[in-house]
């Protein structure tokens, strides 16, 4: 066998001695970023958009109340043409009273509306003083009455729409149409009057809340479960390089199950969908998108 030379056997040494040497930090360095740990649950960061509400509690009253009597004293009611709860128009004959020299008189609603009560009863009198043979909301109109903590009616703007949710009559749409200038002292919270029409019969009085959108905010978003809060602060564990990093945000509005992070991550980050106090800063983890682990 044919030996080789002892320079070129030193200059081939070498170079094998060298790309070993090379090779090593890229191993460790390919290593350190092979996946280790637990799998983590995690999602990206996306931008959303929260609505701030504003909650009033209150009842249902009538914004224009009108009565019906005859505009004579002594009359008989003899036939009655509408109920409690009906819907009427302008003009229509709600009752007939009997004269007394004879002939009858109808009665007729003044606006359209719903009934609101009805005292009209055959055989019974009314007169243009007694008691009104009905009352009538006007034009269909309610006001839910509400009060508002002192620490939201600054939020509050005529015309801001509203859900209102009356039970046994579902969500109605509304809106702010008055906003009281002054705060019961020993309550501290204040009045609002949030308008609806609704052709449906409202029980006068009856309970309801209204939950008045006063405005929006957009910026990214993340599950409540990925928020902790600690003597730190509020935070959210961050995956990088397959790592936890704590990171301190500043949080917003609420919905749905989501929080509005105002400051602290930018879209597209990685974020711990559930955090724990078992990852620590630095941990390393094996990241799990979402979507996957629901498959």
């Amino acid at each position: 066998m044919r030996s080789l030379p002892a320079r070129s056997f030193s200059r081939r040494l070498a170079t094998l001695t060298g790309l070993l040497l090379l090779s090593a930090p890229l191993a460790r360095a390919a290593d350190d970023d092979a996946p280790k740990g637990p799998a983590v649950t995690v999602l990206k960061v996306a931008k959303s958009c929260f609505s701030d509400i504003v909650e009033a509690t209150g009842s249902i009253i009538a914004r224009e109340e009108t009565s019906v009597r005859p505009e004579r004293p002594g009359l008989k009611v003899t036939e009655v043409l509408a109920e409690a709860g009906e819907t009427t128009t302008a003009g229509q004959v709600l009752a007939r009273l009997a004269l007394p020299e004879g002939g009858t008189l109808q009665v007729t609603a003044p606006v359209a509306g719903v009934i609101a009560t009805s005292t009209a009863q055959i055989g019974n009198f009314a007169s243009a003083k007694g008691e009104a043979l009905f009352t009538i909301v006007a034009r269909s109109e309610y006001d839910l009455v509400g009060l508002v903590a002192t620490s939201d009616m600054r939020k509050l703007a005529v015309n801001q729409p509203a859900t209102v949710r009356i039970a046994g009559a579902g969500d109605i749409d509304g809106k702010v149409r008055r906003i009281g200038p002054t705060v019961e002292p020993n309550i501290q919270q204040g009045m609002v009057y949030i308008g609806i029409s609704s052709q449906k019969r409202l029980l006068l009085n009856a309970s309801g809340r209204a939950l008045i959108k006063s405005g929006q905010s957009c910026n990214v978003a993340v599950p409540l479960t990925a928020v902790q809060y600690s003597s730190a602060g509020t935070v959210v564990q961050v995956i990088r390089r397959n790592r936890v990093e704590t990171k301190r945000v500043e949080i917003g509005l609420m919905s749905g199950g989501n929080i509005e992070v105002r400051d602290g991550l930018n879209e597209g980050d990685v974020v711990v969908a559930r955090a724990g106090a078992l990852l620590r800063e630095g941990d390393p983890v094996r990241p799990v998108m979402a979507a996957e682990a629901a498959k």
